[in-house]
């Protein structure tokens, strides 16, 4: 009726957010939401945490929700499990996911084995997140990506973001679940601003863990990544765009459970797949979507083989342009969708 009188009401425009705001945003409305919530890890209190995820959550929730931690990973992420295992909801934030491996036992026997040997008894209600993969110039103990280590184990579920939207729904899905989920994120994405839609704004707003989303459509080929990899993804996409190639891009965003049918639905439409990621090419995330690929129904309508783009299979240098060259890179994108298409 308004539009017959000729007042053209425009929905309200989406707003730059983020990532490091967007899961802010996320912590702060689930703090709120449930008491049952609180955060612990090295500095994420009074110093608002080592890159201002957690910036004014001390002030506004206190010592009982937001609590820093000794340089001890194994203990504070014990406490955590166990928090959790009465029906707390932790969220337990490691530094850099490098420093998990001092809590690996924690975080797999603890916490992903319990409710599979207690029978279903024992839920572990816990999120364990922090920065993944490659930063910069921060060498080889500070720059692997655990996608993999932790997408092997079962009882844990693994979720890997891209976008500011990526960040916010996944974790509040994250906090929200009654399982063990290790959140993925990429320091490199934190001060990066993405489109925030009036949807995502919404303080119910929530990703469903396990559901891939396709980031631009495409015929010719299917280009699947998680986290920072999606946009050197785009970015490749628009490149060959101009060549004639459309790419459809995949973002993964869950890595356990993995939602293989989005890639075979694509396969089947593009005949074409190119996986990518920064973590090693040997027993990687694309190596696991090849496998599925090829065991299932959508390998019968592949053209040519799969290929893996992937971090070089050596521990990261230090020197910016070896590391440069240990990441995947646009050009190292095209190149594979050529390789692909044989072209």
């Amino acid at each position: 009726l308004q539009q017959r009188r000729g007042l053209h009401l425009s929905a309200p425009a989406a707003i730059q957010v983020t990532v490091r705001d967007a899961l802010n945003q996320a912590l702060d409305e689930e703090l709120e939401r449930d008491e049952r919530v609180f955060l612990l890890g090295e500095e994420v209190a009074q110093y608002d945490g080592a890159y201002k995820i957690s910036r004014g959550l001390w002030k506004k929730y206190g010592d009982k929700r937001v609590i820093d931690t000794p340089i001890s990973e194994m203990g504070f992420a014990g406490i955590a499990v166990g928090a959790a295992m009465v029906w707390l909801r932790p969220v337990c934030e490691f530094m850099t996911f490098n420093f998990s491996m001092q809590a690996i036992d924690q975080v797999i026997n603890s916490a992903a084995k319990s409710c599979y040997m207690s029978a279903g008894s024992i839920s572990v209600p816990i999120v364990f997140r922090g920065p993944n993969g490659a930063s910069a110039g921060v060498a080889a103990q500070h720059s692997q990506c655990f996608a993999a280590w932790y997408g092997h184990c079962p009882g844990l579920k693994v979720v890997s973001p891209w976008s500011a939207e990526d960040a916010k729904g996944l974790l509040k899905a994250s906090i929200r679940d009654d399982n063990p989920v290790v959140m993925l994120e990429s320091e490199l994405l934190y001060g990066v601003p993405f489109e925030m839609s009036e949807q995502a704004q919404s303080k119910e707003f929530v990703i469903p863990i396990g559901k891939a989303k396709i980031e631009r459509q495409g015929t010719h080929v299917t280009l699947v990544a998680h986290s920072r990899p999606v946009g050197h993804c785009l970015e490749a996409a628009s490149v060959l765009s101009k060549e004639g190639v459309e790419c459809e891009v995949i973002n993964l965003r869950t890595i356990r459970p993995m939602d293989i049918e989005a890639v075979e639905a694509s396969v089947v439409k593009t005949n074409h797949l190119v996986t990518v990621e920064g973590g090693w090419p040997q027993f990687g995330v694309g190596a696991e979507i090849c496998a599925r690929i090829m065991e299932g129904p959508a390998f019968n309508y592949l053209d040519a083989p799969a290929v893996r783009v992937t971090g070089a299979d050596v521990p990261m240098p230090y020197a910016k342009i070896l590391e440069d060259n240990s990441i995947p890179q646009v050009k190292d994108i095209v190149f594979a969708v050529k390789k692909a298409l044989n072209i």
